[in-house]
């Protein structure tokens, strides 16, 4: 059965097609196209799942080109990694996909979405499921190809237009370097197949450069600093189009990619080391910014830029087992916390934070379930998000860095923080505005429901009351997780404080002391300002840019264009002076005539008389 998997990602590419073809005449049938292909390829990737029992199953489709003597094939790789993946992304997008209907329900483009939809998740589990770079490395592009167009969907507003178009260019800077990455390991490894990775003899320091490259790819993919300012303006598009790109799919690849390649990583200390620090900086940087933002959505954007640096993070620090744990809940409870701000901002129209206040009571599943996954977040026991983050902290600590360590410990109070935050000023309280809120219809709130159950048990299967099944699934080893008191009260007494103090400045109004400190106001202001990151890509790259193809363009049109209607003029000039030699008359010809022939005798006489 497991030699079926190559079938998951057909049925929403056939979804894609259908659609795209007749999704006119389809109308609200095009959303139960695109929702069945996906249940089935939820259901398959179970069957293959429970057909899965140890190691891997690599099989290939068919022969594809070769490349300096390398034979590059259609290759499937199906493995306890994959698998994970493949449960994630038809499950999550499943559920988005039906939250869909009634979110875009009267968008004049509702089939264009939903192809579009299909073809995002066809792209993402064709890369989880290719068994070479390069057949990932399509798959990979066809995935930053969707997020274009749906974080551009609304293209008719500048802003959402403006967002497709510095997504597709931002992590077209992670591409290059992942494609370069390729072709050192083609020359020097020679071969792209993940499970060759462990066994190259190329030149150390090349593999090395290839393994860096390959995570700069990884870095635009999943928002890495400084690769992420993409991410939040990427908030443009639908609200359940983030709910995707920020759960299941798009920026999930970089973190699946460093966990595919993971082999490569351990095998050169650097690499590694770089994976773990540019994990820690993100985390943070995201973490803080998140803490000031009041757009809901821009929140959550930094919660995810900052989560997926918590992943990073604990892969750099060898924790192969708890970054991908976390990898597979956060999708979950991420997804979750989209789709309620999707459900709140449908209902009070507005996403500024600041104008919301007591909707717990105008509605109660959306504030439920919303609060369920940000507790998760904010990793509180008994959650899914707790357990995932405690492995984290275990990675860390038994790495033996105290500064990695440090960042996980001030991401997880800073998480804590933002999200109890957003739950009091939004669901608690007194409206601070006035709104005609209403619980959003049952197709929506339907898989709320579903996604909190999963945010609420999930974790248990990493947990020591499983004796660690996920991390025995995802490794292969036997050992299993035992319970720490220790690590447990310490993380939750650093979720407990986040919470509380979010709890004394929201719903108390206590100041911290030295509000008025001049270097605490800078501060603020660095952070609100996402520490000036957008305006130093300006100034360094955009401008500069700018002006050079201004100039370029003053040179073709004064220098290029001019030559060429120079040459237009002259043209014009003759074509005048030879127009009026045409009189029509025909002794004006026969005198030309006559004239040319006593040129031509004078020419002639001249030769002879050796004159010319």
């Amino acid at each position: 059965m497991v030699k079926l998997a190559h079938w998951i990602p057909v049925f929403p590419f056939i979804a894609f097609w259908l659609n795209l073809a007749f999704g006119r005449r389809l109308g609200r049938g095009s959303a139960y196209i695109a929702v069945a292909a996906s249940l089935m390829s939820a259901a398959l990737s179970v069957i293959v799942f429970l057909g899965l029992r140890h190691g891997a199953v690599a099989y290939d489709l068919a022969p594809w080109v070769t490349i300096n003597g390398v034979p590059v094939t259609v290759g499937i790789m199906v493995d306890s990694l994959a698998v994970m993946m493949l449960l994630v992304v038809t499950v999550v997008g499943s559920m988005i996909q039906i939250y869909s209907i009634g979110y875009m329900g009267g968008d004049v483009r509702f089939s264009r979405y939903f192809a579009y939809i299909s073809l995002f998740m066809a792209s993402m589990l064709g890369l989880v499921l290719a068994d070479n770079l390069l057949m990932l490395y399509i798959f990979w592009e066809g995935v930053g190809v969707c997020s274009c167009l749906l974080v551009a969907f609304w293209y008719e507003k500048p802003s959402a237009a403006a967002a497709g178009v510095k997504a597709f260019v931002t992590t077209r800077v992670g591409d290059t370097g992942l494609l370069i990455g390729i072709l050192i390991l083609l020359a020097t490894g020679h071969s792209l197949r993940f499970a060759d990775f462990g066994g190259f003899s190329g030149s150390e320091m090349l593999m090395a450069v290839a393994a860096l490259l390959i995570f700069l790819g990884a870095m635009g993919k999943s928002a890495q600093f400084p690769l992420h300012v993409w991410l939040p303006d990427a908030m443009e598009g639908p609200t359940s189009v983030s709910a995707l790109i920020h759960a299941a799919t798009m920026v999930a690849a970089g973190v699946y990619l460093v966990a595919r390649s993971y082999v490569l990583f351990t095998d050169h200390p650097l690499a590694l080391q770089t994976v773990a620090v540019i994990g820690a900086i993100s985390a943070v940087m995201a973490a803080s910014i998140a803490c000031t933002a009041n757009d809901i959505k821009k929140v959550l954007a930094y919660s995810t830029i900052s989560q997926l640096g918590l992943m990073m993070l604990a892969l750099g620090a060898g924790g192969y087992a708890a970054g991908t744990f976390h990898l597979m809940t956060h999708a979950f409870f991420k997804a979750l916390l989209f789709l309620g701000a999707g459900s709140v901002i449908h209902a009070v129209h507005t996403q500024d934070i600041r104008q919301m206040g007591g909707l717990i009571h105008k509605m109660r599943i959306t504030a439920i379930t919303f609060i369920v996954g940000a507790l998760a977040l904010a990793g509180v026991m008994p959650l899914a998000g707790f357990w995932s983050k405690d492995e984290i902290f275990m990675a860390l600590w038994q790495n033996g860095n105290p500064v990695l360590f440090g960042a996980a410990v001030l991401t997880s109070f800073l998480t804590a923080f933002y999200m109890a935050r957003v739950i009091f000023m939004i669901f608690l309280g007194v409206p601070r505005a006035e709104t005609h809120a209403h619980e959003s219809p049952a197709v929506m709130t339907g898989p709320l429901v579903v996604l909190a159950l999963f945010a609420t048990g999930l974790g248990f299967i990493g947990s020591p009351f499983c004796q660690g099944a996920f991390q025995q699934f995802i490794t292969g080893h036997e050992e299993g997780v035992h319970l720490n008191a220790g690590m447990i009260i310490f993380s939750t007494l650093i979720s407990l404080a986040g919470i509380g103090l979010a709890y004394l400045g929201v719903m108390r109004g206590v100041k911290c002391p030295g509000d008025d400190c001049p270097r605490r106001q800078w501060l603020i202001r660095v952070v609100e300002n996402k520490y000036y990151i957008d305006e130093l890509y300006q100034f360094l790259f955009i401008q500069p840019f700018n002006r050079l193809c201004a100039a370029l363009t003053r040179f073709d049109r004064d220098r290029i264009d001019g030559a060429v209607n120079a040459v237009a003029v002259l043209t014009a000039a003759l074509a005048r002076f030879g127009r009026r030699l045409q009189t029509g008359r025909v002794e004006n010809y026969l005198l030309m005539q006559v004239a040319g022939l006593l040129i031509l005798l004078l020419f002639i006489l001249g030769k002879l008389c050796h004159i010319f």
